[in-house]
């Protein structure tokens, strides 16, 4: 690897979305590119390397994690991208007279807790990786992070968890300086992966999708810092000021902490809602510490 290559682990990264921003981080060249998943890519990416990993055991996560730092010395951007829906319906009935069994939530396990400790692993390395100027961390959320899911309740908890984690962490990420990683979460609406099979897509119109390129761009677009694109939620565009301004931190930072939902081509930032009195901001502010001993 020469010296100046970027380190990226991408978990998720053998289709979908992950083997997208991979091919296009590949486009670019200067990157050592790391694709975690169960089986190998669908299609040869350059400068990648395919790490047999289960991101619902923490061993084979963090082993893998250890092993890129080994090789590259660094790790640059992490992707928390894996993810699935969960198939089966939780309104069904069950025979009387003795309790249900229980729901699967190997959903919950991949969506919300494997990108907890895909986060948590991630800063352990931003902070051996001393010769970074430009780390990163983005996570997979959803639509469904904002909105009701009706037919995949378990799916949408896991999503407003990914977000819930995203506003939770960044700022501490981007503030410390031996960390000193922009964390950021895309959320797109439908995007047609892996994660359906053709049936269940057909169920949807085929004006509701997000396309492929749109998730690669908008990761790039975070990595990079600056807005490419944006549309406000009054319909006009954002320009690339307006765009890196709007984590309320000044115009003159990059991109972090923003939760930035995809619409189609479009994509909007979308803020947590509003205190509703004083009295919650004063209780909020006193959670603004790392440890409840401080």
């Amino acid at each position: 690897m020469a010296p100046s290559s970027q380190s990226a682990i991408i978990t998720g990264g053998a289709s979908g979305m992950g083997l997208a921003v991979a091919k296009a981080l590949a486009s670019r060249g200067g990157w050592r590119l790391h694709l975690l998943d169960l089986r190998p890519p669908l299609e040869d990416v350059e400068n990648a390397t395919f790490h047999k990993t289960n991101v619902l055991d923490y061993d084979s996560l963090s082993s893998t994690f250890q092993n890129v730092f080994d090789s590259d010395g660094r790790v640059d951007f992490v992707f928390a991208n894996a993810g699935i829906v969960e198939r089966f319906s939780f309104y069904e009935a069950h025979p009387p007279g003795k309790p249900p069994p229980p729901p699967d939530q190997t959903v919950i396990d991949i969506n919300l807790k494997a990108v907890i400790n895909t986060s948590w692993l991630a800063q352990h390395y931003f902070r051996q990786s001393t010769q970074s100027e430009n780390k990163n961390l983005v996570m997979t959320a959803s639509v469904g992070g904002f909105y009701r899911c009706q037919v995949s309740p378990s799916y949408c908890a896991s999503k407003h968890g990914v977000v819930g984690l995203m506003r939770s962490i960044a700022p501490f990420y981007y503030q410390d300086k031996a960390i000193n990683a922009r964390v950021n979460a895309i959320c797109p609406g439908t995007v047609k992966t892996n994660l359906l099979d053709a049936a269940a897509w057909a169920t949807f119109s085929d004006d509701v999708f997000v396309p492929i390129e749109k998730i690669a761009d908008t990761v790039l677009m975070l990595i990079d810092g600056h807005d490419v694109g944006g549309t406000g939620l009054d319909g006009k565009s954002l320009n690339g000021a307006h765009g890196a301004a709007t984590n309320g931190t000044g115009g003159g930072e990059k991109l972090w902490g923003r939760a930035v939902e995809l619409s189609g081509r479009k994509h909007y930032y979308r803020d947590q809602p509003a205190y509703c009195d004083d009295h919650m901001a004063k209780c909020m502010l006193a959670t603004e510490r790392t440890s409840y001993n401080e």
